[in-house]
């Protein structure tokens, strides 16, 4: 599914240069529920930015679903991602002035899906987000928790392969996480590859493997036994 050879990325600022990915090799299989973790400055969320084809990289192969993703133009780059990639973010990236309903259909829009077709699935998305009947309210009328479910109902509402998944709970309480975390789970157990980067081990630990960077290399992949016990 995801197949990352030795891949390098540098921030270029001036006369400096920051070599933020320094060979990564990963390998991502369908279904599988995994967590990046690292301090601040180890590469997690440009790794991630590499993933969803939101940025290049200069050396090395990445394929994705089979396809090599290299120097594609962002029309090609935005055809990928709409067909494969769903996004969650921990700060939300709701549209202020749209409801709950609005925002969930928004991907289909640009899809070209007609407005009474996109509006009919972003509302059973909601249904399946338990948000229903919070439909016509406003990101400001929502809990933090509320906010994050529309953000993962958008996410879905593509079809895609692979959520991707940037600290998603970090701006929620550690209830609240925690649904969050059971809904992802929810995901994967229905075939979709997750990816999830986080600070908090009691998110990790509920993964199927955590990939741990240090100084843009992977430090180690550290595999979780019982939870593939308890999925056999």
């Amino acid at each position: 599914m995801i197949d990352l050879r030795s891949i390098h990325k540098s921030y270029v600022t001036g006369s400096n240069s920051l070599h933020v990915l320094k060979g990564i090799d990963l390998f991502v299989d369908k279904g599988e529920l995994v967590s990046i973790m690292g301090a601040s400055g180890s590469g997690k969320s440009t790794l991630l930015n590499v993933l969803g084809i939101l940025d290049n990289y200069e050396k090395g192969e990445y394929y994705l679903d089979g396809q090599l993703v290299k120097e594609m133009s962002e029309a090609k780059a935005a055809i990928l991602r709409n067909r494969m990639l769903g996004f969650v973010f921990q700060s939300f990236n709701l549209i202020s002035f749209k409801n709950a309903l609005e925002n969930v259909a928004l991907p289909l829009y640009y899809q070209g899906v007609s407005r009474k077709k996109r509006n009919k699935m972003a509302l059973e998305f909601l249904d399946r987000m338990g948000l229903k009947e919070w439909a016509d309210h406003l990101p400001s009328e929502l809990s933090g928790g509320q906010k994050q479910r529309v953000a993962i109902a958008r996410a879905l509402i593509t079809k895609p392969r692979v959520i991707l998944a940037d600290e998603p709970t970090g701006a929620l309480d550690s209830v609240t996480s925690q649904e969050v975390m059971d809904i992802f789970q929810e995901i994967n157990a229905a075939g979709i590859t997750v990816i999830i980067v986080t600070h908090e081990r009691e998110i990790a630990q509920r993964t199927d493997k955590i990939i741990r960077l240090k100084d843009g290399n992977i430090e180690e992949i550290i595999f979780n036994q019982h939870l593939q016990k308890a999925a056999i």
